[in-house]
């Protein structure tokens, strides 16, 4: 998997492709916390649920079906008081994508068994072709280490830079208009 921080630097730089007056602090947190929600699934190691299971790491939980029910979700207690139709679709798609982007950062990772994407229905574990995101190790002790920092450094290249490149083209695309 791709680090927190790694995941959380998604949701700031996706927010940047929407209309700024929808997003609050509250909403940006939200956002990154959407980011890193999947890897609850972590938590069946702990009850002996195997890795490569529905309810395993990088199973339903990393399932394009989870990130949209989770936009659906939160965009929902946002808009509940709005009763905006178009603030609500704005929010959903941006819920969904930072929940989403954490599937695609894991299956851009050079460990583990691969993303199950379309789980309920398919439990095959996917990467994508190009992997060049060092593996986080699970774990604040492990992540504090040697091999953390080679991890926070791949990130920086593979997640840090496009995500830059994303906000500086937004930034400009919106501020011209």
């Amino acid at each position: 998997m791709a680090s927190a921080f790694g995941h959380a630097i998604i949701a700031v730089s996706i927010k940047t492709g929407f209309p700024q007056k929808h997003f609050t602090p509250r909403v940006l947190l939200v956002g990154v916390c959407c980011t890193i929600l999947p890897d609850i699934d972590v938590l069946a190691f702990k009850f002996g649920i195997a890795y490569g299971s529905f309810w395993g790491h990088r199973g339903f939980s990393h399932s394009i079906l989870f990130a949209l029910l989770i936009g659906v979700i939160c965009a929902t207690l946002f808009s509940i008081k709005k009763g905006n139709w178009k603030s609500l679709i704005l929010l959903w798609s941006y819920f969904f994508i930072c929940t989403a982007s954490h599937a695609l950062l894991d299956s851009m990772t050079n460990g583990g068994l691969g993303v199950a994407f379309f789980s309920p229905w398919d439990n095959t574990r996917y990467f994508l072709p190009w992997r060049p995101i060092a593996v986080s190790p699970i774990g604040a002790a492990r992540f504090f280490s040697a091999r953390g920092l080679e991890v926070l450094k791949s990130e920086a290249i593979w997640i840090g830079i496009p995500s830059l490149i994303f906000w500086g083209i937004t930034y400009i695309s919106f501020k011209r208009k």
